[in-house]
């Protein structure tokens, strides 16, 4: 990890085409903006998050019997 002071105005550039630059700071807020190409996914830590633990949750197989009663859901031909 690397941990930098930077002023307002201040801009920290990562891989060239991302740029990260200190707009404000009030009290314990620092108000950032993000410059990055639209393909670069860009989230806030908490969204990040909750996009994980769904990802797990939708990962975790089924319980058999709840398949079961997909079975009687099958359109016969």
């Amino acid at each position: 990890m690397l941990a930098l002071t930077r002023k307002v105005g201040e801009r920290i550039v990562i891989d060239d085409n991302i740029v990260v630059t200190v707009v404000s700071i009030k009290g314990d807020s620092i108000r950032l903006a993000i410059e990055a190409p639209k393909e670069i996914k860009v989230y806030r830590g908490e969204i990040y998050d909750a996009i994980v633990a769904e990802n797990k949750q939708a990962a975790i197989p089924c319980e058999l019997s709840e398949l079961d009663g997909l079975k009687a859901l099958r359109i016969k031909k």
